[in-house]
């Protein structure tokens, strides 16, 4: 049986934010959830299912409390308020992660560009962990999150004082590519493999300042095996696309932790590019740290991606293909 309830918001300078270009972001919500929404003026009236208005009415408040903190709205935000609702349904008060119960809103990371929130509950787990621990694996698929979200809270600890330095690796192995093969110096040779960390910070600091602290070694963006004897003190420090490290290398990057540092490292077990007969050292990590309390372990899943709606699709279509 159809329902009928109506919201009424106070400030009309939000209002075309809050509906969206040619009212797109109701649009959306009627085909996510299978309601429908008549706007007039400043008041909303949501009609449909009783738990789909009541789903509806949970996501434009939360969208509405976003606008009044200056915070962008969009599509993306409509998913990510979806799933923190779903989530506190089937879980309570816990999350998926086993931490208490947390919402997108409750974890924001202001950079010097924009202002970054999870999407996923267990991105906001993830956040957290990696601003209360020492050492965090967050382990999962592409397009979760991992990486991006490490940056922005290193990004956010360098900028309020708490770590002196930013220290960015990955191992120098792709897509059954070697360096040697590559042309150009050095730099040339590694700087396609670590693009996505320039993107993620070129999305948080002026590139102009980026460029100034990598030449005053404040940020350091570098091949996993330039780490090789070094103490990595006061630094933030990610290894990404841990999957593609061996076990040797694995066990070289976390021993190089020093005083005053913290290490966040990311990967995908299913996607290593090591040679057959070659054990990850993401995964030799995970089952010998596994049951240490001070080491935090975060696993996404495909309902974590967030981009392109496709790319879930393509994720579940591949695992199911196994």
């Amino acid at each position: 049986m159809a329902e009928k309830r109506t919201l009424e918001f106070e400030n009309n300078d939000l209002l075309p934010l809050l509906f969206g270009e040619h009212n797109a972001h109701l649009a959306y919500l009627e085909n996510k959830l299978d309601i429908t929404i008549a706007d007039r003026g400043n008041i909303l009236t949501l009609s449909g299912r009783k738990r789909a208005i009541k789903a509806a009415e949970h996501v434009l408040q939360s969208l509405w409390k976003k606008l009044d903190n200056s915070e962008d709205v969009g599509l993306p935000e409509i998913d990510a308020a979806i799933r923190f609702l779903d989530d506190k349904k089937q879980n309570g008060d816990k999350s998926s992660n086993g931490k208490g119960k947390m919402n997108g809103s409750d974890t924001i990371i202001k950079t010097k560009k924009k202002s970054i929130a999870p999407r996923s509950p267990n991105q906001a787990a993830y956040m957290d962990a990696i601003e209360n621990n020492e050492l965090v694996f967050g382990l999962g698929p592409a397009g979760t999150g991992k990486t991006y979200l490490a940056v922005a809270v290193g990004v956010s600890l360098y900028l309020q004082g708490k770590v002196e330095r930013l220290i960015f690796c990955r191992p120098a192995l792709e897509a059954g590519e070697r360096l040697g093969f590559l042309p150009g110096d050095m730099q040339e040779k590694v700087d396609p493999y670590l693009r996505p960390i320039y993107d993620a910070l070129h999305d948080m600091m002026p590139w102009d300042e980026i460029m100034k602290k990598i030449e005053t070694g404040d940020i350091e963006i570098a091949p996993l095996a330039f780490m090789r004897g070094r103490t990595l003190s006061n630094a933030f420090v990610i290894l990404d696309e841990a999957q593609n490290t061996t076990a040797t290398q694995m066990k070289m990057i976390l021993t190089r932790m020093g005083e005053s540092s913290r290490m966040v490292v990311t990967g995908d077990i299913t996607q290593t590019d090591l040679p057959n007969g070659v054990k990850s050292g993401l995964r030799d990590a995970t089952e010998i740290l596994s049951d240490e309390d001070s080491i935090k372990f975060i696993t996404f899943e495909n309902s974590d991606v967030v981009r392109h709606p496709l790319v879930s699709k393509i994720i579940n279509a591949y695992d199911r293909a196994k």
